[in-house]
């Protein structure tokens, strides 16, 4: 259990806009010996070493109308987001997965950001 504030409301992840942590590369491990050494030991690298090939391969795989709902979720909370450079940002990501996928995002968001759309209704919830 945690009594020290858990460093409030400050950012704990990386990249951050909020000059919040960053990666050091730094080792905070040490050598133990017992029946032979062990420590950490050197990642295994993949053929594809890339952060967003998982995500365009489910993008790819979805149907039509799941990635219709789901352009619509991303865009109905990015597209109010105050600060262009983290709309720019999250859109390259998904430009990073699937070109495609970037950009229905980012034309979603525009849509949204000129206020031609109104949110979807909750679904259960009757639209009156």
């Amino acid at each position: 259990m945690c009594f020290d504030g858990n460093a409030g409301r400050a950012k704990n992840y990386e990249p951050n806009s909020d000059n919040g942590p960053a990666q050091s590369n730094e080792r905070h491990d040490a050598p133990l010996a017992v029946h032979g050494m062990t420590g950490a030991q050197k990642a295994t690298r993949h053929a594809e070493d890339n952060d967003f090939v998982q995500a365009g391969d489910l993008y790819r795989l979805i149907s039509p109308d799941a990635k219709k709902r789901l352009i619509e979720a991303i865009a109905s909370t990015l597209g109010r987001v105050s600060r262009e450079e983290i709309i720019e940002r999250s859109i390259a990501h998904f430009r990073n997965a699937d070109p495609e996928y970037g950009e229905q995002v980012a034309k979603a968001v525009e849509v949204v950001r000129r206020g031609i759309t109104k949110p979807a209704p909750h679904p259960g919830r009757r639209a009156f």
